[in-house]
């Protein structure tokens, strides 16, 4: 089932818990047990560690618990998969009443996932698919944010030109829009030169080193899909410093106000992106664990729908 951020607001509505008194120790009177007894517990557990897209995404979780009256804890694994095992358990062994696990492996974290839920704890997951059907996925919708900037890239460019992708397999968001991208490069006679990419603490610096590299060597590339605003800010660093942004154009995914900057910079080379407000995606995240904590089904699927933002736009 399909819920959208107005569905899901809809839904919490009518269980009276945004439009509650503002918590005590005690709850929110008429809220949905739990809520109207006690404060609840949520912790949020990211693989990520730092970037634009996280500390939106956290100011929206941070502003919907204060809403809900909900105790949250927030730690992130920067990038490691066996601290977020880790942390996940920490969440378990505090006896939490939700939690939201936000990107990471689905191989890592299933059988942690499902240790959570034999506990009575309840999960919903964002941007990693657990395969399990007591866990909500939260998702933008991956191929459409692929699909609307990659149109964009065949209007401005037309078909047949030689590009380049930004991309590390084992990510669910980055493969449905990767597997979007091949689609593109087979449907439009697109020559695919090179593949590169790293997920780590630096992945700015470390693209734009890889970046260099690979202009260096395909200097026929005009065109480069980057499917994570971090990437495309380590494309745009190094295009920049081989004084190539009249010749090389970036679509990338994401965005945020330091995003914006880059964006509307003079001649920059990053000209369309596709985006959902990464806040409303924490807000969301927390609207459906607590409908699932109040005993009230948030759907398996709950899809935020992307929008196409140009440079021509922004400027």
């Amino acid at each position: 089932m399909l819920k959208t951020f107005k569905t899901i607001t809809s839904a919490i509505l009518a269980g009276s818990l945004l439009a509650a008194a503002p918590a005590s120790a005690a709850g929110i009177a008429g809220a949905p047990a739990p809520f109207d007894k006690e404060t609840v517990d949520i912790a949020v557990v990211s693989f990520l560690g730092g970037g634009d897209w996280l500390q939106a995404f956290e100011a929206g979780v941070k502003r919907q618990a204060d809403a809900l009256g909900v105790n949250l804890t927030i730690s992130q694994a920067r990038n490691d998969n066996d601290t977020q095992r880790s942390l996940v358990e920490q969440a378990i062994n505090l006896g939490v009443d939700g939690i939201i696990i936000n990107n990471g492996r689905p191989e890592v974290l299933q059988d942690v996932a499902q240790k959570a839920l034999d506990a009575g704890i309840k999960v919903v997951a964002y941007d990693v698919n657990l395969d399990n059907p007591q866990i909500p996925q939260i998702e933008q919708s991956d191929a459409d944010m692929a699909r609307l900037v990659l149109e964009q890239a065949i209007k401005d460019k037309g078909d047949g030109f030689v590009a380049g992708a930004v991309y590390v397999a084992g990510f669910a968001p980055l493969d449905r829009r990767y597997a979007v991208w091949k689609d593109f490069v087979a449907k439009h006679k697109l020559t695919e030169k090179a593949v590169w990419g790293v997920v780590n603490d630096t992945v700015p610096a470390s693209v734009a080193d890889q970046t260099k590299a690979v202009l260096t060597a395909n200097p026929d590339i005009s065109v480069i899909f980057t499917p994570w605003d971090e990437f495309a800010k380590g494309v745009k660093l190094a295009v920049d410093e081989l004084g190539l942004s009249s010749k090389v154009k970036i679509y990338g995914v994401d965005i945020s106000t330091a995003d914006i900057q880059l964006i509307t910079e003079p001649d920059s080379a990053w000209v369309a992106t596709a985006a959902t407000n990464a806040a409303v995606v924490g807000e969301v995240s927390v609207r459906a664990v607590s409908l699932a904590i109040a005993g009230q089904d948030p759907g398996r699927s709950v899809l935020l729908q992307p929008t196409l933002i140009t440079r021509d736009d922004l400027i």
